[in-house]
């Protein structure tokens, strides 16, 4: 694998690992228990390599996927998409010899959409913990919103803020060209984000528009995910800064089962004190 597949993450991203390693190993505990659930999947539509290199540490450690592989109890079957084919590659060597593995190569809206959240009705009593953690805006709400409608798919999702206000949240939104506004409005799901991202205040002259603080968009996001998508119960996200104390993105999670969402909501909690505790 050549170096430039692994990415180099730092402090927030290890809490985020950390934070899906103790609830996927609760989903599984649970999950494994219920005799009448015939399947539960683990799917990560943006899997990368498998492996990251520490800021911190400079050491090799474990991406989501490995981190979902080595569990125990584990899961009924292992969905990995990568748009890069060489990470895709990197997968199928880690999941060498694993026959409840599939690692896809493409775009991860399509083979969701198309080949892997069909796998798991929730009349089939087939359940599903899904990743969504992108770089940039994505994925499209349609996939989310599917989700949200199956009743059976509880999702992480990162909503890549600084991607937003670089490219969409301007402070001019005469600004913002018809391809970023297109890519938001597949992220939000309509243009409703325009609403949500712009507040209007008195000026000297009259009424004048101001961007929208974070808070105020991931607000409209959490309640477009409850009452839009469908899902019962959506903790408050949890914001991921850089080293300078920036927030890069929010981690969200969506899920139709209050058990589920009580657990989350915990750890959430938990790593939120730990992040502030180290100062970012």
């Amino acid at each position: 694998m050549s170096e430039t597949d692994i990415d180099v993450v730092g402090y927030w991203t290890e809490l985020k690992l950390n934070i899906l390693k103790e609830y996927s190993q609760a989903y599984a505990k649970i999950l494994s228990k219920h005799s009448y659930i015939k399947h539960y999947a683990y799917i990560d539509g943006f899997a990368g390599a498998g492996l990251h290199i520490s800021k911190t540490t400079g050491q090799e450690i474990e991406g989501s996927p490995s981190i979902a592989l080595n569990l125990q109890p584990g899961f009924s079957h292992y969905h990995f998409i990568d748009l890069d084919g060489n990470r895709a590659e990197q997968l199928r060597s880690l999941a060498a010899g694993r026959s409840d593995v599939t690692v896809y190569h493409g775009d991860c809206n399509a083979i969701l959409l198309n080949d892997v959240l069909p796998l798991c009705q929730y009349k089939d009593y087939r359940r599903a913990l899904c990743l969504l953690d992108p770089y940039k805006l994505n994925p499209d709400w349609n996939v989310v919103q599917t989700a949200g409608s199956m009743k059976s798919i509880e999702i992480f999702l990162n909503f890549m803020i600084m991607d937003a206000n670089m490219n969409v949240f301007k402070h001019n939104r005469d600004k913002v060209t018809t391809a970023q506004a297109e890519r938001m409005r597949a992220f939000w799901g309509d243009d409703s984000w325009q609403q949500a991202g712009y507040t209007t205040e008195p000026g000297l002259f009259g009424d004048m528009e101001k961007k929208a603080s974070n808070e105020a968009i991931v607000k409209a996001y959490r309640k477009r995910l409850q009452e839009v998508a469908g899902f019962k119960y959506v903790p408050e996200p949890l914001p991921m800064r850089n080293s300078n104390g920036a927030v890069i993105y929010y981690l969200f999670f969506a899920s139709n089962n209050e058990t589920g969402a009580k657990i989350a909501k915990g750890i959430f909690n938990k790593y939120r004190i730990k992040g502030a505790a180290h100062g970012r």
